[in-house]
């Protein structure tokens, strides 16, 4: 059936198996994927900590360069 309905849409039928997994998950009717709501947090928290990881970096580099100043001395 999804083969067939795959090839009426111009669809690889892997996709379309793809896609109605995704909307079962999304309605709540399986477990085994996360849902897009929850896919998409997931992209934004990781572009978060990326971001906070890159913003750590600055003191740690200023206080490192400091230090070493202060060894100088």
């Amino acid at each position: 059936m999804i083969r067939r309905l795959a090839e009426q849409l111009g669809v690889h039928h892997e996709a379309l198996t793809s896609w109605v997994r995704q909307a079962e998950a999304d309605a709540g009717e399986r477990t085994d994927r996360t849902t897009s709501e929850m896919a998409e947090e997931n992209r934004r928290l990781r572009r978060e900590v990326a971001e906070l990881r890159r913003a750590n970096e600055i003191p740690k580099a200023a206080s490192a360069y400091f230090a070493a100043e202060l060894c100088a001395m």
